[in-house]
């Protein structure tokens, strides 16, 4: 396989995959071995990967990222490498706890079906920096008001502008199409948006767009976070998805035509709805996650975040928003694993349809302000989403029962460190009161 045209400058090449929590790993490799990265792949201790589960010792401890030529890109921070996204394979076989590999089978099996998810993904993040503490703040501290969304004087002051600026130039060399930038309701978060694209290059333009905002803010001197719900006080990051299906002719066949859904659409949209409570599990990974999923108010006036399982047309207080034919399913946060969370997505959308699945009536009114009580509610902690993950057996089947065992028993464990640790907030509850 020779070695893509990017010039004679580029001589490393940095060979990445993600591990279960969407984490981006890898390693670097001079240019010499390009042949060896593209039929081989990078070799890896498997076990030494979080959430493999594979053994220490045989031919299946090794962990071989095998590199996606079409995803190969220039670095656009580091002109002289080359960024390959890679596939996992173990024992010369695909790997079935590789979560671009899940995402990929999920993607076939719909192909099969004559369709392709088409997903628009929308990162919301803060840029946070170090106090002499070590401690994240915000940087600007004329960046405080009660109700900051698209605030332009804090978007374009100082560090920050500069950093946005410079992320939005680099995404563009990187291949995303950014379309616009703003500033989020909470001090220090923003939201970039780019192009909408099939759903495995849209899950790698969004590692590509982590990989870049966390190499750029570094420079900057600051610190990009993906962190749920940094403030309790405070609107926590979404990672919205934008959701629809072209047919074969590449028509879209969510929309019904008139910006409402066919029943195509509608029995897609009934399967993400019957098995929202299991895709939680996925889209909301963390403990933090759980402090944004969660009833209450803010300082701007709203959590923006869903907490009971509903649709509504243009309704942004339920999980999924139907908006010009499309699904906005708002569930997710950037803790997720964008492979393993549209793979999810996908095999949802497949049981729905399989099943004409009905998503019930819309609901049209403010969630938040009065909510509905016949609608079920999300899981409420990540020990409960794991539980609804583990009893909607047909989901984790189709998604592949390795790869969800692993993700429960990652997520266990974080429970398990998070039960085990004091915190602040108990010092300061209990430490004299007794």
């Amino acid at each position: 396989m020779s070695f893509p045209n990017v010039g004679d400058d580029v001589r490393l090449i940095l060979a990445q995959f993600v591990d279960i929590n969407g984490v981006a790993k890898g390693k670097i490799v001079p240019r010499a071995h390009w042949d060896e990265v593209v039929s081989v792949g990078a070799g890896f201790a498997g076990p030494s990967i979080e959430g493999t589960g594979l053994p220490r010792h045989g031919a299946r401890s090794e962990f071989f990222g095998r590199a996606d030529t079409a995803t190969a890109r220039v670095l656009p921070w580091q002109r002289d490498t080359l960024h390959v996204i890679c596939d996992g394979f173990v024992a010369g076989e695909v790997f079935d706890g590789c979560s671009r590999q899940t995402l990929k089978r999920a993607t076939k099996k719909l192909s099969a079906l004559g369709y392709t998810l088409n997903v628009g993904i929308e990162p919301e993040f803060f840029l946070f920096e170090r106090n002499q503490q070590g401690k994240l703040v915000v940087p600007d501290t004329l960046d405080r008001l009660a109700k900051p969304s698209y605030d332009l004087k804090s978007l374009q002051r100082g560090r920050v502008f500069d950093c946005l600026r410079e992320l939005e130039v680099a995404l563009n060399q990187y291949g995303l199409d950014v379309i616009q930038i703003d500033h989020e309701d909470a001090p220090a978060q923003y939201e970039v948006n780019f192009k909408y694209t099939e759903a495995l290059a849209s899950a790698d333009n969004l590692v590509r767009f982590k990989l870049a905002a966390h190499a750029i803010a570094e420079k900057h001197g600051l610190v990009y976070s993906g962190m749920a719900k940094p403030f309790a006080d405070r609107p926590g990051s979404g990672l919205h998805f934008h959701l629809s299906f072209a047919n074969a002719e590449g028509s879209a066949v969510f929309d019904r035509g008139d910006g409402t859904l066919s029943p195509l659409g509608l029995s897609a949209l009934g399967g993400l709805l019957h098995h929202a409570a299991a895709l939680t599990a996925f889209h909301a990974p963390t403990i933090n996650s759980y402090k944004r999923l969660t009833g209450g108010g803010s300082q701007s006036g709203t959590t923006w975040a869903p907490v009971d399982i509903g649709w509504g047309t243009n309704n942004r207080t339920l999980p999924a928003r139907v908006t010009a034919g499309r699904i906005e399913w708002r569930v997710p946060d950037p803790t997720c694993n964008i492979y393993l969370s549209l793979a999810a997505v996908i095999h949802a959308f497949i049981d729905g349809i399989l099943s004409s699945s009905s998503p019930g009536d819309p609901n049209e009114s403010d969630n938040y302000a009065a909510a509905v009580a016949s609608l079920r509610r999300l899981p409420q902690t990540l020990g409960d989403a794991l539980v609804a993950l583990e009893k909607d057996t047909a989901l984790t089947e189709a998604i592949g029962a390795h790869i969800c065992a692993q993700h429960v028993a990652t997520r266990r464990d974080e429970i398990t460190l998070f039960q085990q640790t004091v915190h602040d907030w108990e010092w300061a509850q209990y430490a004299d009161k007794y």
